[in-house]
């Protein structure tokens, strides 16, 4: 059987073929940056107002856009908000997973880890002080299903860490502790510290922000390497009256 025929494209069907992709392009990053416009408008109305105090019309405003574009591509002021947070989650979680791979033992890899945290608060700002507000602010009251996002987020650095005191327990250089209480207790302790760095000119003036941190980190991790001869410490919380 002889093979079908097919008829070599015509120079003009390339080129509105090459048309075509070119204009998908376009609209492709005409979206991507209206969406853009969006979460940098939301980003500093919450930051100046807060969530409660802001509003789609005003983040609207701000990006320039009609209401119904930002409808178009978020649901609500949580959704926006939601993916907010979550695009800052995302590349701290890259930089977490590649300082424990940089790593090759337990205690270096959370050395790696807190300094991944650090550089991130310098280098992406914005996002950080995103997290901050909604790991402090008490007046957040986000939908079920949207919270749940959020925490499944924030939990997939801290399960990173996790692993990492696990192994460490595992690997004998850890003390037996609950891998999952110690890190969120490394967590809030690298992420308290860090605001701190506001007060270089006061409270600060006389000492490295970033000597302190990395003395705190490394207290921490004393902490985890002690053995059944050293002292009986016990978390305030468990201490016998």
């Amino acid at each position: 059987m002889k093979p079908a025929c097919v008829a070599p494209q015509s120079d003009g069907t390339r080129q509105i073929q090459a048309g075509n992709h070119g204009v998908k392009q376009r609209r492709h990053r005409e979206r991507a940056e209206r969406r853009r416009q969006i979460l940098d408008a939301a980003r500093h109305l919450l930051l100046e107002k807060g969530l409660a105090a802001t509003s789609v019309n005003q983040i609207a405003r701000i990006a320039e856009l009609s209401i119904g574009t930002v409808y178009f591509y978020f649901e609500n002021k949580e959704d926006i908000f939601a993916a907010l947070q979550a695009e800052g989650l995302e590349i701290l979680d890259r930089d977490v997973l590649a300082a424990c791979r940089s790593a090759a033992d337990p205690e270096t890899k959370l050395v790696a880890v807190a300094g991944a945290y650090y550089r991130f608060s310098e280098v992406h700002r914005n996002y950080f002080n995103v997290i901050h507000y909604f790991l402090s602010a008490t007046d957040v009251v986000f939908s079920p299903v949207v919270k749940e996002k959020i925490d499944r987020n924030g939990s997939r650095i801290l399960h990173r860490v996790e692993a990492v005191i696990a192994e460490g327990v595992a690997a004998g250089c850890f003390r037996p502790v609950a891998a999952g209480r110690y890190a969120l207790l490394f967590w809030g302790l690298i992420h308290g510290l860090i605001p701190f760095r506001k007060m270089r000119a006061t409270l600060l003036a006389a000492e490295s922000h970033r000597t302190l941190y990395n003395e705190a980190v490394a207290n921490f991790i004393a902490g985890l390497k002690y053995t059944d001869a050293s002292p009986d410490i016990q978390p305030l919380g468990d201490r016998e009256e």
